[in-house]
């Protein structure tokens, strides 16, 4: 796993990703807002060149999500796609899963319970 962390800013966002079976799977705890939104956008599309094609966010441990992570994730989307992929989002609390189902999120980009959940999902 590779840890990236704002550790100057307790409680505001830690990622870790790992690669299951081809795909990105990016664990994240804290907030998502606007002062995180690079470290966010790198943890979920990496920092090269190359966008990977699949990606799960766990996001678990997010205690809040404001629009600027909602505008990360249709990024994402619109990246996976155009490399005939996918972004999917796991384990989303009630308060991060009404922003997601407010903003529309939801119907483009799959929400699951769990990590297994989504990794194993068929594809839409």
């Amino acid at each position: 796993m590779a840890p990236t962390e704002q550790a100057d800013r307790p409680g505001h966002l830690s990622t870790e990703h790992r690669v299951i079976d081809g795909v990105r799977v990016v664990t994240l705890c804290g907030e998502i807002d606007r002062d995180v939104q690079g470290v966010f956008r790198e943890a979920l599309l990496g920092e090269g060149k190359t966008v990977p094609a699949r990606i799960v966010a766990d996001l678990a441990g997010v205690k809040f999500m404001d629009s600027s992570g909602v505008n990360v994730f249709i990024a994402a989307h619109l990246k996976t796609k155009d490399a005939q992929g996918w972004v999917r989002i796991a384990g989303a609390p009630p308060a991060v899963r009404r922003v997601l189902q407010v903003t529309g999120v939801d119907t483009f980009i799959p929400c699951y319970p769990s990590v297994e959940q989504a990794l194993t999902a068929e594809a839409h």
